[in-house]
């Protein structure tokens, strides 16, 4: 057993010593595969543009995703001090979160399951790099 009593900083898995921010939603009662179908579509985009699209988009699923991108944007502008304007998502994903499980009643007094799936959202923002060998 260790000494060490700290926990692992989940902000140095995501981002290391590297400027930006995250945000994450937890219990999302989504399904996992349908808020990563609106993950995909703003992956590695510029915050604005994804917000735009976040804003416009069919799926049920923008709603929260637009709310952590959001989030994740004004904590980078409070605590890191960065532009809006500057930062892009670098990293986004959606984890499986805890699965309710219910009963529906079939034929001849038997049941089957029904799984109300919820869902974890994770978005990091970052500033843009900054291309040196054009100056």
């Amino acid at each position: 057993m260790s000494n060490n009593n700290e926990r692992p900083s989940r902000r140095l898995a995501l981002l290391g010593d590297r400027p930006g921010s995250y945000a994450i939603a937890r219990h999302v009662r989504m399904s996992p595969t349908k808020v990563r179908r609106v993950i995909d579509l703003v992956r590695g985009m510029d915050v604005t543009d994804a917000l735009t699209t976040l804003r416009f988009a069919p799926q049920a699923a923008s709603e929260p995703v637009y709310k952590v991108v959001a989030s994740a944007v004004a904590n980078a502008e409070n605590t890191e001090s960065l532009r809006a304007n500057d930062l892009f998502i670098s990293q986004a994903f959606v984890d499986e979160g805890a699965t309710m499980r219910r009963i529906r009643p079939r034929a001849k007094g038997s049941a089957s399951r029904i799984l109300k799936r919820a869902s974890h959202i994770t978005v990091v923002v970052e500033p843009k790099p900054t291309n040196e060998k054009e100056a």
